[in-house]
C-alpha cells in the first residue's frame, strides 16, 4: 500500500484529472449530498500526515534571513493582491471563485515547495523554513485578508474562519508533533526516519484527492450545464502563476545566491492547496464548493508549471555568483 501511495503522490500530474474526471462522473450521475459527511475525514488524511514530519525548529536556525524575508514579502505582500485584481477582473458576478482564486494565492508552501526545491538543485534548508514559516503566518493572516478584501462581497464571519484554521491547521500540527515524539521514542530517531517518516507524505495524497473528488462531484451539474466554465477557471490562474514565476525568478536573479533563489521561487510559487481546498469545502458551506473548483484546478497548473520550470532552472540562474546569504 506504501509503495502504490507512494507513486500516486509522484504523479500528481495524472492523479489530480483522474480524480476530477471520476468525481465529475459521479456528480452528474448519483446524489451527491452525502458526500459533504466525508470532507472532515478528508480533511483530516490530507493533514495531518504533512505536520507528522514538520520540523519546526528549523525557524530558529539563521543563514538566510535575505531570502526568507524576500519571500514572505512576496507571499504577503504581493500575490494575494494579484490574486484579488484577477478575480475582481474574472470573477466579478461570482463571488466564490474570486474567494477560490485569493484562497489559492493567500496559503503559500506546502511539502511540494521541499520536494521542487530539491528536484532543481536548491537550498532545501530554507525551502524547509520557508514551508514552516509560510503554513505558520498564511493560517494566521489568512482570515484577516479574506475579512478586508472579500467581506464587502462576501458574509464573512471571521471568527468561523480562525475556528476552521485552528481545527485544519493547528489541531493537526500538534497531533503530528505528538505523534512524531510517540514514534521516536519507540522507533528511536533512525528507525523513524527510515521506517515511518517517508510514508506519512504518502497517506496525504488519499485527503487530496478525496476532497478534489467531493469538490467536483458538489459541482458536477454547474460544469455540465457550462463546460467553458473549467477554461474560464484556467485563464487567471495560468495568469497568477506565471506572474509569480517571473516576480520570483527575476527578485532571486537579482538579489540572491542560485541556491537560495531557487528556494524562493518554490518558497513563493507552490501554493498549501491541500489546506485552501479545507478552508473553502468547510469553512464556507455549500457554496465553498465554488472556491475549491477553483483550488481543484490551481492543482494542475502548479504541479505541471513546478515540473516544467525544473527544465529551465539552470539556464535562467546560470549568473548567480552572489556569495551565500546569511
Amino acid at each position: 500500500m506504501w509503495t502504490i501511495l507512494s507513486k500516486v503522490n509522484k504523479n500528481l500530474i495524472i492523479a489530480i484529472p483522474i480524480a476530477m474526471v471520476v468525481g465529475f462522473l459521479y456528480g452528474v450521475s448519483f446524489e451527491v449530498s452525502f458526500l459533504k459527511n466525508l470532507i472532515i475525514p478528508f480533511t483530516f488524511f490530507m493533514v495531518y500526515p504533512m505536520m507528522i514530519n514538520l520540523k519546526i525548529k528549523k525557524v530558529f536556525e539563521g543563514g538566510d534571513t535575505k531570502a526568507q524575508l524576500l519571500t514572505q514579502g512576496i507571499n504577503f505582500g504581493i500575490i494575494p493582491f494579484i490574486a484579488f485584481g484577477l478575480g475582481i477582473i474574472f470573477f466579478k458576478q461570482s463571488p466564490y471563485m474570486a474567494l477560490g482564486l485569493l484562497l489559492a494565492g493567500l496559503l503559500p508552501t506546502s511539502g511540494m515547495t521541499i520536494s521542487w526545491t530539491g528536484f532543481a538543485k536548491g537550498n532545501i534548508e530554507a525551502a524547509i523554513k520557508m514551508t514552516i514559516i509560510g503554513l505558520i503566518l498564511g493560517s494566521l493572516a489568512t482570515p484577516f485578508y479574506i475579512k478586508i478584501l472579500m467581506g464587502a462581497e462576501l458574509d464573512v464571519n471571521i471568527f468561523a474562519i480562525m475556528k476552521q484554521i485552528g481545527l485544519i491547521v493547528f489541531l493537526p500540527m500538534v497531533a503530528g508533533v505528538l505523534t512524531k515524539k510517540v514514534l521516536i521514542k519507540k522507533l528511536g530517531e533512525m528507525g523513524f526516519q527510515k521506517k515511518w517518516g517517508p510514508r506519512f507524505p504518502g497517506m496525504a495524497i488519499v485527503g487530496v484527492l478525496g476532497i478534489v473528488f467531493v469538490a467536483i462531484a458538489l459541482k458536477a451539474s454547474a460544469i455540465a450545464e457550462s463546460p467553458k466554465m473549467l477554461l474560464y477557471i484556467m485563464i487567471p490562474l495560468l495568469i497568477m502563476y506565471f506572474l509569480n514565476f517571473v516576480l520570483a525568478t527575476l527578485v532571486g536573479r537579482a538579489f540572491l545566491p542560485k541556491g537560495d533563489a531557487i528556494a524562493v521561487v518554490y518558497g513563493s510559487v507552490m501554493r498549501n492547496l491541500s489546506i485552501a481546498l479545507a478552508i473553502a469545502i468547510n469553512a464556507f458551506g455549500s457554496e465553498g464548493s465554488s472556491a475549491a473548483l477553483v483550488i481543484a484546478i490551481a492543482y494542475i497548473i502548479q504541479v505541471q508549471s513546478a515540473a516544467w520550470y525544473v527544465n529551465y532552472t539552470d539556464r535562467l540562474f546560470y549568473r548567480n555568483t552572489i556569495p551565500i546569504s546569511g
